[in-house]
């Protein structure tokens, strides 16, 4: 079974709401937005039924040499201001 590493954080919003997201060490097998999303929601709803409260989620991955992420604006903000974090859980798949 592939296990998938991610961060699961909580930030406070513009707002000031506490936002709990995850940030998943995953790439999709497909390069389009639409694998990404589908795979991002697969990974949502893995990391919930582990118990994780996940109000909003990226993907991090590998591009060649190059690291890249795509998500949600609230989790992909974090990473541009804050950088990519260690992962604290896991799912498998």
């Amino acid at each position: 079974m592939p296990r998938i590493e991610f961060a699961h954080l909580r930030a406070p919003s513009t707002t000031g709401h506490m936002v709990d997201f995850a940030i998943f060490h995953a790439r999709a097998n497909v390069d389009t937005d639409e694998a990404r999303q589908e795979w991002l929601n697969q990974l949502v709803f893995a990391a919930r039924s582990i118990g994780r409260n996940v109000e909003a989620a990226a993907l991090v991955y590998k591009d060649g040499s190059r690291i890249k992420w795509w998500g949600d604006p609230f989790a992909v903000d974090y990473i541009n201001k804050r950088g990519i974090p260690r992962s604290n859980y896991y799912v498998q798949f």
